[in-house]
């Protein structure tokens, strides 16, 4: 680090909120992101709506595949 930095009269932690929550911005491959556009338009719902519902049937099948409970398990026991 630069010598000419001066934290001298710096305060830590000014800026930190513990509950503040991140939004995460989600950069889509051109041809991903046209998809998901028209798709939004022709159900005339927003973007977030979209993918999230996608992430969440995604999560829901990682799930029913790495639990013991699932499918998976039932076919190895």
């Amino acid at each position: 680090m630069r010598k000419e930095y001066d934290f001298s009269k710096g305060v830590r932690g000014k800026f930190y909120r513990p509950n503040v929550e991140l939004n995460l911005p989600i950069y889509l491959e051109p041809d991903v992101a046209k998809f998901v556009r028209e798709l939004a338009r022709a159900k005339n719902t927003a973007i977030e709506v979209i993918v999230n519902n996608w992430l969440r049937q995604d999560i829901a099948l990682i799930e029913e595949r790495t639990t013991p409970s699932g499918p998976a398990a039932v076919a190895t026991e």
